[in-house]
């Protein structure tokens, strides 16, 4: 009762805050913005063409919402056996969404996660500023040298890969053409920067530095690591890409980025999302609760690099006509704070996507998705998973779509609950962004 309490008054002061704030919730005033409902589809970095950029102050309130009907079963051969699955509903998830356009070309952005799998009650997912402008600094060496440039800085998403844009991020489910994320799911909130230059023929260069955690920390390092090797070192996060429209019918965008850390407290750019899986409770002990700390991010596998990382994601995104298609590779290595070597991981996915109806309103598509990792328990284990979804827009802030999904792990050590696991069935999601 007190979880549906906490969840009711905040989609209560959601929408409050939408009705009190008529005035400044009016799309353009913000700039350089990445819009919440289907026109954000297929949106990465936001580009220099200015969108609405205004002197005058402004907000937008928005947010996203999403409901989920999970009819899957799952199996093991291993000693412990699964928790037993009925179909049933999941945890309605929400984001509010806060823009606000502060001066000519600065804007600032803040997400809070009003309910989510981990955390029942509203919490911050992070916020930044956005500079595509100096309106504060006169002189024509910064005005031209930002015609070209893009500064963030903010506890933020860092920007390691294209994946991390189509994922669902909690309530924000509208991008995702299916219902799950992929298997290794990159994706973290770290306190830094990020400087962006963009090319008149469609190339993009980032550099970006954080703090490589997830929270703000003063204290020391971590002192039970192995040799007390564990240092607060930054993360360094890289980025190439090419994106541009070819012609009228076809669209071409390739990028290359990299992650790395050369020490951390407690790293977690693999297990940074605490909205958490969509697939709950599969492959997990019977007993769990769908938000326990572990059990959250079922159906998807953390290699564990809490202390070392290294990694390299590299994407395909071209769309011909109605046909869509996004290619990942992605390659790691990193280690734990008790371990004296790295291991490695690697992780394919290819998704088909066709676009049809008025305004493309309809899709329907497939998704191949496979990792190989030498896994904690010394042994190298394989994950695969095929999903196969459908979805319509009815109106640009409204999306309905099913999946079907199964998953395989391979070669788990014997004893272990994923040892021979599976888990199949249906998903249907509803998701609502404005």
């Amino acid at each position: 009762m007190k979880i549906k309490n906490l969840i009711s008054r905040s989609l209560i002061l959601f929408f409050a805050i939408g009705l009190v704030l008529p005035a400044f919730a009016q799309k353009n005033t913000i700039s350089y913005w990445r819009a919440n409902d289907k026109n954000g589809i297929n949106v990465f970095e936001t580009t220099k063409d200015n969108d609405g950029s205004s002197d005058n102050f402004g907000v937008k309130i928005g947010g996203h919402f999403a409901q989920q009907f999970q009819a899957l079963e799952n199996e093991n051969s291993g000693a412990t056996s699964v928790y037993e699955l009925k179909p049933g509903f999941n945890l309605a998830t929400a984001n509010l969404n806060i823009d606000a356009q502060l001066a000519d070309g600065v804007r600032l952005n803040l997400v809070t996660y009003l309910s989510s799998r981990h955390h029942p009650e509203a919490w911050v997912k992070g916020g930044y500023i956005q500079f595509d402008k100096l309106p504060f600094i006169k002189g024509d060496m910064f005005s031209k040298l930002m015609e070209s440039t893009t500064i963030k800085i903010g506890h933020m998403e860092v920007n390691y890969g294209d994946a991390h844009f189509r994922r669902t991020d909690n309530g924000n489910a509208m991008y995702n053409p299916f219902v799950g994320n992929y298997i290794l799911d990159a994706f973290n909130t770290e306190i830094g920067g990020e400087i962006y230059y963009h090319t008149p023929s469609g190339l993009m260069f980032m550099l970006g530095l954080t703090g490589g955690e997830i929270n703000g920390n003063v204290g020391v390092a971590r002192t039970d690591s192995l040799d007390n090797r564990a240092k607060k070192n930054p993360s360094v996060i890289g980025k190439i890409a090419y994106d541009k429209q070819i012609n009228a019918d076809t669209r071409l965008r390739i990028s290359g980025s990299m992650y790395q850390t050369g020490s951390s407290s407690a790293n977690h750019i693999y297990d940074g999302d605490r909205g958490g899986s969509r697939y709950y409770l599969v492959m997990v002990p019977p007993g769990s609760r769908a938000g326990d700390r572990g059990i959250f991010p079922s159906g998807r596998y953390n290699p564990g690099f809490s202390d070392k990382v290294m990694a390299i994601q590299g994407n395909v995104f071209l769309k011909y006509k109605m046909v869509e298609t996004f290619l990942t590779y992605e390659s790691g290595s990193g280690r734990a704070h008790a371990e004296a070597e790295t291991r490695d991981i690697s992780q394919i996915g290819a998704e088909v996507i066709l676009r049809f109806g008025a305004d493309e309103n309809f899709f329907v598509g497939g998704r191949y998705n496979t990792v190989t990792a030498d896994d904690i328990s010394g042994t190298e284990v394989t994950i695969d998973r095929t999903q196969l979804g459908l979805g319509w827009f009815p109106i640009n802030s409204l999306l309905l779509k099913a999946e079907y999904v199964t998953q395989n792990y391979k070669d788990f050590p014997t004893g272990s609950i994923l040892e021979d696991g599976k888990f199949s069935g249906f998903m249907i999601e509803a998701v609502v962004g404005f």
